[in-house]
């Protein structure tokens, strides 16, 4: 899997229209789809914290995120770049560590079964897998 951003960058209306529901949802305990996701810059060291969905998967033991604008965003290689991160979700804070990224025919084989249809469909270019 490259580091190269394979998808155009999502544009800022998207963003800046469902930020705040996101941002409002993530990392409760009774929303589990969506966390959040809080790293430091790699140049900066500034810190971040991010809204991210995250894919049930069949193992308790990693978070798969899917990579919808491609591995190329800044939060994703800034988290390669570290290490880890931390990933707050259903009101718990993780830390995870060994992050990596992998295609959708290796995150279909970690995504819950319901779930198999949608990570194959080619929406997602490459997705993020951490150990917890």
């Amino acid at each position: 899997m490259t580091g190269q951003q394979t998808t155009a960058p999502p544009p800022r209306w998207l963003l800046r229209g469902t930020a705040p529901l996101a941002k409002a949802l993530a990392g409760r305990r009774w929303f589990p789809i969506w966390g959040v996701l809080h790293h430091a810059g790699r140049r900066s060291g500034r810190q971040y914290a991010i809204p991210v969905a995250l894919v049930p998967v069949v193992r308790n033991d990693i978070f798969l995120i899917g990579l919808p604008w491609g591995a190329g965003t800044n939060w994703a290689r800034n988290v390669l770049a570290a290490g880890g991160a931390t990933v707050t979700w259903k009101g718990g804070d993780h830390q995870v560590s060994n992050p990596r990224l992998v295609g959708p025919e290796e995150a279909v084989a970690l995504a819950k079964p319901v779930l198999r249809r949608l990570v194959r469909s080619g929406r997602f270019p490459a997705f993020m897998v951490l150990d917890r």
